[in-house]
Formats: structure tokens, C-alpha cells, sequence
């Protein structure tokens, strides 16, 4: 008797609960069909791989858009629709962070602040190793002061507006090294979320956005403040309570994003930037 052929093995897919993979289409190792529980519906399944050239970007973003336009227009029932994107695991989003906290680590051991953090200044390779680059606005924290905190006289136009701690915003003469975790907090919502956490327009923008979020200051917070124009400008503000991240679709890191996201620490004491460190290590490694 002639030998069956083997089936095509199933590629490896990260798919969640609601799909079950059933066997390989085509040649490639990147179609498959598969089962949608929730509907009992068979789709097919494609697995986009990252991009090695700006064209094939722009060619999955039409692969993308097109079927989803015609399909919001009920154009044509002919032409193929999109169920869902699945995103990749939020280990990952972790895995970068904790990379971020451990170059963080030796910055501040260095009593320096990046003060310049943001998505456009981690840079990765293949294997998801993961680099701080741009000193351009780094500056030291060491103050003169024997027996003073960390902190320094800094200027106010700093870090890219959108993970922008409050403290920079209000004009505080002395800031210190959490304005670094402020930003590792806001790049953090943004991998979970895959959208900026505080996308403000202007000045006036970011701080309605980040005080619709962590609430309005404390007294001690609002007398801290330096600028005098800026205290009249959160006077004027109605009182806004602080939403919880849930409310955010943020259901994932929510201890790690109460705890980065704070309005003006007066100091990141020594061992909270270890204790974020190993929330994130327990985060992808649960039997730690």
C-alpha cells in the first residue's frame, strides 16, 4: 500500500482561549485554520512577523484597513472580514519594562536622571534585547547640599511631553530620579493598551490628562509647587477624584502602575526601584 502523507504540522501560534488551531493552510508556515469557539465559526488564522522593510508595514496596515473599511460600510458581503487582532502576550510588555528598570537601576546608582524616557528611546533587536540610548537630556542629581537628598536644580523642558512626570510640567525647581519611573509607568499603559496613556496636544492638554487620571493634588502636593502660575491654574481646576486603572482597560500591572504613576514623590527611596524590579522578574518567572 502507498505510505499516507504525513500532515503538515500546525505552526506555533499564541492564539488565547477562544480559538483552537486545526491544521496548516498553504505552503507557509504562517496560515491556519482554526476554530472560534465562541461562535462555533471557523477563520483563518495569519501570523505577521515583524517587519524587516517599511513597505511590508505598509502592506499589513492595507491588509488591515481595507477589509475593515468595507466591512464597516457593509459595502460588499463578498469581500473577506476581520474578526479580531490578537495582540502579542503582555509578558512581553513586562519583559521590556524589567529590562527598562534594570538599565534604570545603574543610571540612578550613577546618581543620574535620563529625564528623557519614552518608546523611540528603548531600542531592540531580535532576540527582544533591550538598550537605553539619547543622554542628550541626562543630568546629574547630586546635590551640593552635604547630607541633602538627591535632587538638583533642573529646567523645566524636559522629556517628551507625553511621559512628562507632573512635577517637570509645574515648574518644580527640584525634581528627582522619579521622573524616570513616571515615564517607565506611561510607557508600560501604552505596551498594554497600544496607545499613549497621555497623548496632550499642548500644555494645558497633558495636565487635564493626567490629572483626569491620578486625581487633583494633596495640599502638601499643591503647596510643593514653585510656579505660582501654576498653582493658580490647578485652583482654578474643579476637584477630580482618582480614577482606578481598571476604569482603564488596564486590568494587567495595575500595582506597578499605582506605584510609578504618583504625583511628585519627594524621593524615590532606595529600595522601591529593587521592589519594582522583582514585581516585574515575578511577573513572567510566577514560580520565583
Amino acid at each position: 500500500m502507498p505510505s499516507r502523507k504525513n500532515p503538515k504540522p500546525l505552526p506555533e501560534f499564541e492564539i488565547g482561549d477562544d480559538y483552537q488551531l486545526l491544521h496548516a493552510l498553504g505552503e507557509g508556515a504562517y496560515v491556519a485554520a482554526a476554530l472560534h469557539k465562541p461562535s462555533g465559526h471557523q477563520v483563518e488564522i495569519k501570523k505577521i512577523l515583524p517587519f524587516d522593510h517599511t513597505l511590508f508595514c505598509l502592506r499589513t496596515l492595507r491588509e488591515l484597513k481595507l477589509p475593515k473599511f468595507f466591512s464597516d460600510t457593509c459595502v460588499n458581503e463578498n469581500i473577506i472580514s476581520i474578526l479580531d487582532i490578537i495582540k502579542p502576550p503582555t509578558i512581553r510588555a513586562r519583559y521590556f519594562v524589567y529590562q527598562t528598570l534594570r538599565a534604570l537601576k545603574s543610571i540612578h546608582s550613577a546618581d543620574l536622571v535620563h529625564r528623557d524616557l519614552k518608546p523611540a528611546n528603548l531600542l531592540l533587536n531580535a532576540n527582544c534585547d533591550l538598550k537605553i540610548c539619547d543622554f542628550g537630556l541626562a543630568r546629574s542629581v547630586k546635590t551640593s547640599i552635604p547630607g541633602g537628598k538627591d535632587v538638583g536644580l533642573m529646567t523645566e523642558y524636559v522629556a517628551t511631553r507625553w511621559y512628562r512626570a507632573p512635577e517637570i510640567m509645574l515648574s518644580f525647581k527640584m525634581y528627582t530620579k522619579s521622573i524616570d519611573i513616571w515615564a517607565v509607568g506611561c510607557i508600560l499603559a501604552e505596551l498594554l493598551s497600544g496607545r499613549p496613556l497621555f497623548p496632550g496636544r499642548d500644555y494645558s492638554h497633558q495636565l487635564d490628562l493626567i490629572l483626569d487620571v491620578i486625581g487633583t493634588p494633596s495640599l502638601d502636593e499643591f503647596y510643593a509647587i514653585t510656579s505660582r502660575r501654576s498653582r493658580d491654574y490647578i485652583r482654578a481646576l474643579p476637584i477630580r477624584k482618582k480614577r482606578p486603572f481598571p476604569a482603564l482597560a488596564l486590568t494587567e500591572a495595575i500595582d506597578f502602575l499605582s506605584k510609578t504613576l504618583e504625583f511628585h514623590k519627594d524621593d524615590l527611596h532606595k529600595g522601591q526601584l529593587k521592589e519594582l524590579l522583582y514585581a516585574e522578574v515575578i511577573s513572567f518567572v510566577p514560580s520565583i
